[in-house]
């Protein structure tokens, strides 16, 4: 996303609601000077490029976003990292920047996914399978 695309989305992601172009356009506006037309192609161009969906409400669009802000920096990090010739060296040069509390942050967030993840060989931890099979019964269990 270019730095007009992120303010944009910015707000989207904040407000957390449909939004329109006159909307987005007044809060850029406290900030700097910019046309009706721009927000409304930046907003547009967000459409286009699957970050945004669009309903018409009236004569205008209401914008909402498509993924989190989460989702959006995970997307980043992920090209980013598969793109390196050395992974490995990319992820502690990566973990070499962070903060004490980035680091706790990314050591909770390990925690979490082990926790969440199954157990290698496919097998479903016993909790969830119980899950599966009570919201979509024999399909869900995998029959």
């Amino acid at each position: 996303m270019g730095e007009l695309e992120d303010a944009v989305m910015t707000r989207v992601w904040q407000w957390n609601r449909p939004v329109t172009v006159r909307e987005v356009l007044e809060d850029l506006q406290q900030e700097r000077s910019i046309a009706y037309t721009t927000v409304m192609t930046v907003m547009d161009n967000l459409h286009q490029k699957g970050w945004v969906r669009r309903e018409v409400s009236g004569r205008a669009y209401r914008y909402t976003a498509v993924s989190t802000r989460a989702a959006y920096s995970a997307a980043l990090m992920n090209e980013a990292w598969s793109k390196s010739d050395n992974p490995a060296a990319a992820l502690v040069a990566f973990f070499g920047m962070m903060s004490a509390e980035q680091r706790e942050a990314l050591n909770d967030a390990v925690r979490i996914v082990q926790r969440d993840t199954p157990e290698q060989g496919g097998e479903e931890p016993p909790e969830e399978a119980e899950e599966g099979r009570a919201a979509g019964g024999e399909a869900a269990a995998g029959r």
